[in-house]
């Protein structure tokens, strides 16, 4: 009995190591959040490849509410050689308003060629001194 792995089987597509800092500027905050992302279908076109990647960011606040899709991008990453892996980042500003606490953004990632989606999730702390 033989068993075969084709090699143009689609890879599952994985959000991981997540990060994210919370920069206080004097009244608000800075946040900085980023994703690494693996398993996406690239396409080579004239020795260059490209990924098209979409990308919405949660916010979950220290009260437990959570804030659908504070940033949403999509981005076309092109390369002259295939690419292993690719970050994604954000930058957000938060206010005053916003309570002490622990907050976790969440990348929701998908996949624009084949509809493959995946997460992943960071947490940061604000804390007023």
């Amino acid at each position: 009995l033989f068993i075969s792995c084709r090699k143009d089987e689609q890879t599952k597509l994985e959000a991981y190591n997540a990060e994210a800092f919370a920069y206080d500027l004097g009244g608000r905050w800075e946040v900085n959040a980023t994703t690494r992302v693996k398993g996406f279908l690239q396409k080579e076109e004239n020795g260059n490849y490209t990924a098209l990647l979409s990308y919405d960011i949660d916010l979950v606040t220290a009260a437990g509410d959570t804030i659908k899709s504070l940033i949403s991008k999509t981005e076309d990453k092109i390369k002259n050689e295939k690419m292993s892996d690719v970050d994604l980042e954000a930058q957000f500003g938060i206010d005053s308003t916003y309570a002490e606490g622990t907050y976790k953004v969440i990348f929701r990632v998908k996949d624009i060629n084949t509809q493959q989606t995946a997460a992943s999730s960071a947490e940061f702390i604000i804390e007023n001194e």
